[in-house]
């Protein structure tokens, strides 16, 4: 069945439906990951968002149980050049049209995705609508600049989990994590299960009072949707838990630390989305190769506090990756340490953050 993208500024691609069908908005934005469609998918990170993958063939692996980042998926929409209708991989379970028409997510294929991921490099990311039902341009075009944004819009409520819960322990844990769950990936989850930590995963409305009641060795602030400043009720949390325990931020988390340092943020024009991006670790000397999703930026220079120091920068645009307190056991991250998908460059991050809980909270090495 045809179908349409319109994005706000009248730019008009065609394309056919490989599964569902209807109308969807959402920002459009571009990911640059030659593999993990699934992990993008499940990711809440693009809650709110409408994704097109840069690598042209994608469903050739299929869709299995494992690779799932969060309970559903999470995109508005999927945009794809050439969808293979036949997997080949001996983990696949089904394919991805069957999974994308359980869950009523519209994917669509035959768009020319390299003149809209140019488009969006250089215009920036902008709202956009797809759909099977209307495919006239100029109307579409309308739909598209009345649909909702990203900026001002708490996104976190929509992917933040309903009720505390445990996550399954492995033999000899003995490190009790609380992470408040701005639309946590598993993958972060397991990193840290792995490393010798019970993981307690909160809403992120959890008043701070709650979390120090459980009397953690270290929270972890994790990733998570669309603008970070709505998301006030998390930062005051943060505020009055950074004397407690070690922290670590993660994405939004990282974003959300550079609000209770007193800084703002600020959104860049088409985001950083891929398993591809380099930064540079200023405390080593170091470049990582980086898996990142995020469309919005600490602004470092409105911190004005002395103890906060930037530690990592991205070596495409300069933007600030890490940061750190030079005294008390906080440090962040903008990207994905977990690296599902993409590079295992950064799971020292992991570590590093448990050498601060064994510790007993004492400040930075």
């Amino acid at each position: 069945m045809k179908a349409l993208l319109a994005l706000e500024d009248g730019t008009v691609f065609h394309g056919n439906t490989f599964a569902a069908e209807g109308e969807v908005s959402g920002e459009v934005v571009f990911n640059t990951s030659m593999t993990g469609y699934q992990e993008v998918l499940t990711d809440p990170s693009y809650k709110g968002q409408i994704v097109t993958m840069t690598y042209p063939l994608i469903g050739n692996y299929g869709i299995n149980a494992e690779d799932v980042e969060s309970g559903r998926i999470q995109v508005e929409g999927f945009i794809v050049r050439e969808y293979e209708p036949v997997p080949s991989n001996w983990r696949s379970r089904e394919t991805l049209a069957h999974y994308l028409n359980q869950q009523g997510i519209m994917g669509i294929e035959g768009v020319d995705t390299r003149a809209l991921t140019r488009h969006i490099r250089l215009a920036g990311a902008m709202k956009g609508v797809m759909s099977t039902r209307d495919l006239d341009p100029p109307s579409l075009t309308k739909k598209a600049r009345a649909s909702q944004g990203l900026v001002g819009r708490d996104l976190v409520q929509e992917v933040t989990c309903p009720e505390p819960y445990q996550w399954p322990h492995e033999t000899g844990s003995r490190l009790n994590v609380v992470a408040l769950d701005c639309g946590i990936k598993f993958n972060i989850v397991r990193s840290l299960a792995k490393r010798g930590c019970d993981v307690t995963i909160v809403p992120a409305h959890t008043p701070a009072e709650a979390i120090r009641a459980m009397n953690p060795d270290g929270l972890l602030l994790s990733n998570g949707p669309g603008d970070p400043e709505p998301v006030t009720y998390a930062v005051d949390t943060i505020k009055r838990l950074m004397p407690d325990c070690p922290i670590l931020g993660i994405c939004l988390g990282h974003q959300l630390l550079g609000l209770a340092f007193g800084g703002r943020t600020y959104k860049l024009a088409f985001g950083h989305h891929g398993a591809n991006h380099p930064v540079k670790n200023l405390l080593t000397g170091q470049v990582e190769i980086t898996s990142q999703n995020h469309g919005f930026c600490v602004d470092i220079d409105s911190i004005q506090d002395p103890a906060i120091e930037i530690t990592h920068i991205n070596l495409n645009d300069q933007t600030v990756e890490g940061m750190r307190h030079r005294t008390l056991p906080i440090f962040s991250v903008q990207y994905h340490p977990e690296a599902s998908p993409g590079p295992h460059d950064a799971g020292y991050l992991f570590d590093q953050f448990i050498r601060l809980m064994d510790r007993g909270g004492e400040t930075h090495p």
